[in-house]
């Protein structure tokens, strides 16, 4: 996994989508993250609970750094202490490396 969270400019590489068993290989990787939607709403998602407001912020704005960096934008849906982060690539209509890197990244935020 540590290999995975080095950086990489995704702005440089195109991206593709990726085939069912890439994205089940994929999801195998990540502990907690389920798929939602289908055909070109695809993505992955997972919710992070927290004990209070500010925790869930200070979260989402961790989070947002990753996006910013990695050029990759989730939607997020944000409640007192909870947040559900939700990734798909919409430029190939489905989900591609991309999404499953910063899904890691964010999970590295919480690791022990």
């Amino acid at each position: 996994m540590t290999s995975m969270l080095k950086h990489k400019d995704w702005t440089a590489h195109a991206r593709r989508a990726l085939g069912a068993t890439e994205i089940v290989a994929s999801l195998a990787r990540l502990e907690g993250w389920t798929l939602a939607g289908d055909g070109p709403h695809v993505a992955i998602e997972k919710t992070f609970r927290f004990a209070n407001y500010y925790e869930t912020i200070a979260f989402v704005n961790a989070v947002a750094l990753i996006a910013h960096r990695q050029d990759h934008h989730p939607d997020l849906s944000v409640h007192y202490n909870r947040c559900v982060v939700r990734f798909n690539t919409h430029a190939v209509a489905g989900l591609s490396a991309t999404d499953f890197e910063c899904a890691a990244r964010v999970d590295a935020l919480l690791a022990d």
